[in-house]
């Protein structure tokens, strides 16, 4: 299933890295949302991607935006990788890979690296990169900014 820029985000229900349920709708109302696909835990392209997100978090807080990363990885994996890279936002683990082909974010043989910003329910940006992990973080900001000036300026 493809999704595109203009769609309504696909609402689903999955395990944070703390153990507890949570449906997307609950969150995905409230505010703006980066949520990014990505590998594996503690790989070195992933921790990368995590990590920039970790250290512009204040940037994303200004914007009223919360950053959810989802990945095969259970909650036990997710929770320890938060914890060694001290990350502040929630990752929720996707082991049957049904979140991501809601959005239309499964490869062949390596799961796809793909973000995307979501403001009120709707997607406005998707970026499919697997080699620039950090590159995410960067085009996500541009968006979310550009979204708040154009905000402004009405």
């Amino acid at each position: 299933m493809a999704i595109n820029v203009g769609d309504i985000a696909p609402d689903f229900e999955g395990t944070t890295d703390s153990g507890e349920k949570i449906k997307f709708s609950e969150v995905a109302g409230k505010g703006n949302v980066v949520l990014y696909f990505y590998p594996k835990d503690e790989t070195p392209g992933c921790t990368a991607e995590a990590c920039a997100f970790r250290d512009e978090w204040d940037e994303f807080e200004k914007m009223n935006a919360k950053v959810i990363g989802i990945s095969s990885d259970s909650p036990e994996s997710h929770k320890k990788f938060k914890e060694h890279r001290k990350l502040p936002f929630m990752l929720i683990s996707d082991p049957g890979q049904k979140i991501r082909e809601m959005y239309g974010a499964k490869g062949r043989f390596i799961p796809p690296r793909i973000s995307f910003v979501i403001v009120d329910g709707k997607i406005v940006n998707i970026y499919n990169s697997q080699m620039n992990a950090t590159n995410h973080v960067k085009i996500a900001k541009e968006v979310l900014s550009k979204i708040g000036k154009d905000e402004t300026n009405q």
